[in-house]
């Protein structure tokens, strides 16, 4: 057989392929200074090409013809160029990159391709949602009619039995430059069955990211707020911005859902919110309302807000929304370079805690943090310089002098700080670490009168560290690492005692073992002469398998009384701080951190595990804190999260989650799931469960169910959830 190729400047057919309408994303072109670019050649292949006498061309035999990205296949071409119209025998297939594919078994065309009628045709969308009809004309081409049409995104198999799902019309437009699809007298189906009539109707077709419409309504059944259903809509108000209203009505509530967002060309802007008048707060509106932002200005600052406000304490958990026991609001303008670090923040706090009062906490805070790393060719290492400001206040005032927990206290603070270190690696591979700066504070106190309105403090510190870094290659391929430590530090506090309103809760593990003060802030220091002694060991086997441990302690000289019992540094010599991991191949992982006090029992644990195969997330913690008045905490805290899912088959996925209070004997959470989802459907039921109550909250059961019709959306079906016919 002879293939021939001829281009479009010689062959006449080839100049229609080049006017083939191109993917459904084209955009009308826009007026451009730039000089326009020569239209690509299109180029035609065949087993066979030849002109009739009557004038006539006539490609036969495999025929492919290609332009960009488009490309028409099918077995006959004729084209009469007295008539300038094409004849197409089929089977026709014309890909339109990869979002169109249209399908049909004969066509006449005109020699552009913008008009014409095909036989048979089918149009589907990125492999997904299909348009199967008895004929399909082309118009203008831009317009594609399809007449008797069955719409589906399931597999259809060759046995006549019906999708799952069909919407079957009369009529259906699809307009290639909005990207929209028209249905005219329109039924869905459901296993051939019609549910719903629709004189007409507008979806986007699957390469339209954003378009105004419906989105996916979901079903919610709450034992306070009953069955209700929420239907979302979404505005597209332009390219850059949209806007989403949700409307939620049961017998016991109305409320009104919405998000607007808006990108810019340096940021973005995202506010969403609620509007609710329910039985649960009867002539009382409620509601919530969160915005946040970011955006990039000019030499390296970056702006950000984060803003959240509930009407009542109740009511992100009475709507099933992410709960936070205390609302933090922030804005924020920073810089961080490579060597330098700028950051201005504004924080404000919002408890929704059963029985703590705000005026009796800091609710407003505003904080200034600048460093700067310097290396000074004449004493060698890095050379920092730091200030750090804040300021809180409460909204309570008091007069008389009272423990921390009743007053109203105010605070402002300042802290300038200059550190240098260097490092060296002596020839036996010892590695030591020199340390040394000097921290001066400021404070200013108000609203309480058992502290100076004005303080001031020094704080001199210095450390010495030293490291022995040690590691060995199996012949088995296995890397095993050995590094014990050891540091001398000392830091001596000049000035008077302050309030203590930023460190009241201290963590002890591997990231401050070898801090010259693991207080979370500059309010507080360590002070004396302190040894600690670590060991980092961790082991890399071939096949997946790693280890890692850490065993730390610090000595001091004296004890610091600011360090409750349960933090594991009281005293003057701390708990033992165990951590480490271990992962395998598999998938499971092991977590484990502790503080081992003197009788070998431990104060504080944790505990995780997690496991991901193929078919199974299963992910779980422990947890274990003393009693510690000091913390807050009058008896001990010992809790357990479950959290789980397991593929049943290729389409059946259950869900389960729980967190249960051991100390307790109860369940705080528990919930279960179960999601079905092939190429053209997802069901989705939940079971949730909330056993906490308080003053302001109940225990509630919330059951969910959301089904969605999958095709009209740019991620809905892969091939994971694509069935096959069965062939007897």
């Amino acid at each position: 057989m002879i293939r021939a190729l001829l281009l479009s400047t010689v062959v006449p057919l080839a100049l229609a392929v080049s006017t083939l309408p191109m993917s459904a994303q084209t955009q009308p072109a826009q007026p451009s200074a730039q000089p326009q670019q020569e239209p690509q050649p299109a180029v035609l292949v065949a087993d066979s090409v030849f002109i009739t006498p009557d004038r006539q061309l006539i490609a036969q035999g495999n025929v492919e013809a290609f332009h960009g990205e488009t490309r028409l296949k099918a077995q006959r071409i004729l084209f009469d160029r007295e008539t300038d119209t094409l004849t197409i025998d089929g089977p026709i297939r014309i890909d339109q990159g990869d979002e169109i594919t249209i399908l049909a078994n004969s066509a006449e065309m005109d020699k552009a391709l913008q008009n014409g009628l095909l036989i048979g045709a089918r149009m589907v969308f990125q492999q997904q949602l299909q348009l199967a009809s008895l004929q399909m004309t082309r118009v203008g081409g831009r317009y594609s009619q399809l007449y008797k049409t069955a719409v589906t995104s399931c597999h259809v198999c060759e046995d006549g039995r019906p999708p799952l799902w069909q919407i079957r019309a009369r009529k259906i437009t699809h307009d290639q430059l909005e990207r929209q699809l028209y249905f005219e007298d329109a039924q869905l189906r459901i296993l051939d069955v019609p549910i719903f009539y629709f004189p007409g109707m507008r979806l986007p077709d699957p390469t339209l990211e954003r378009a105004t419409g419906f989105l996916i309504p979901t079903v919610r059944t709450t034992s306070q707020l009953s069955t209700g259903i929420k239907v979302p809509y979404f505005f597209r108000l332009g390219d850059h911005k949209d806007l989403t209203l949700a409307p939620y009505l049961s017998s016991k509530t109305r409320t009104l859902d919405f998000r607007y967002r808006q990108a810019f060309r340096t940021g973005w802007v995202t506010v969403e919110g609620a509007y609710t008048d329910d039985d649960l707060e009867p002539n009382n509106s409620r509601g919530y309302l969160n915005a946040f932002g970011l955006f990039n200005l000019a030499r390296d600052f970056r702006f950000a807000f984060d803003i959240k406000s509930v009407s009542d304490d109740a009511y992100l958990l009475d709507y099933g929304l992410p709960y936070e026991d205390r609302l933090r609001s922030e804005i924020s303008l920073e810089r961080a370079r490579r060597d330098e670090l700028i950051r201005l923040a504004l924080v404000d706090y919002k408890s929704q805690r059963d029985g703590e009062d705000e005026d009796q906490i800091p609710t407003n805070i505003l904080h200034f943090q600048y460093e700067k790393r310097l290396f000074p060719t004449q004493i060698g290492g890095e050379l920092r310089l730091g200030l750090d400001a804040q300021g809180h206040r409460r909204a309570g005032s008091v007069t008389t002098p009272g423990p921390p927990a009743t007053v109203g206290r105010d605070v402002a603070r300042a802290t300038v700080d200059v550190n240098w270190r260097r490092q060296w690696i002596l020839d036996s591979g010892l590695v030591a670490d020199w340390e040394m700066g000097v921290a001066a504070d400021t404070f200013g106190i108000y609203d309480d009168p058992a502290y100076p309105s004005r303080s001031n403090r020094t704080i001199p510190r210095t450390a010495l560290t030293l490291r022995l870094p040690m590691a060995a290659q199996r012949s088995t391929g296995a890397t095993h690492f050995f590094e014990p430590i050891v540091q001398l530090g000392w830091r001596d506090v000049a000035g008077p005692q302050v309030a203590n309103d930023e460190s009241n809760f201290v963590e002890f593990d591997q990231g401050n073992l070898l801090a010259l003060s693991r207080f979370p802030s500059n309010d507080v220091r360590e002070e004396g002469l302190t040894l600690v002694y670590g060991v980092n060991w961790a082991q890399y086997l071939q096949g997946g398998w790693n280890a890692y441990a850490t065993i730390g302690q610090v000595f001091r000289e004296p004890a610091d009384p600011n360090f409750s019992t349960t933090s594991g540094l009281s005293g003057t010599s701390s708990d033992i701080l165990l951590a480490g991991q271990i992962s395998t191949a598999s998938g499971l992982a092991f977590t484990a951190r502790g503080l081992l006090n003197g009788g070998l029992s431990f104060s504080k644990t944790e505990l995780r595990g997690d496991w991901v195969s193929n078919r199974t997330k299963l992910s779980g913690t422990f947890l274990w804190l003393d009693a510690d008045a000091a913390e807050g905490r009058a008896i001990p805290t010992s809790e357990l999260w479950l959290d789980g899912s397991y593929d049943v088959t290729d389409f059946w996925t259950a869900s389960a989650n729980v967190r249960y209070d051991i100390e307790g004997s109860q369940a705080s959470w528990a919930g279960i799931g179960l999601v079905y989802q092939n190429e053209c459907i997802t069901v989705d039921l939940s079971l949730n469960r909330r056993y906490t109550s308080s003053t302001s909250i109940e225990p509630s059961t919330d059951f969910g169910f959301t089904i969605s019709l999958n095709g009209f959306s740019v991620d809905g079906g892969t091939e994971k959830y694509r069935r096959a016919c069965k062939h007897s």
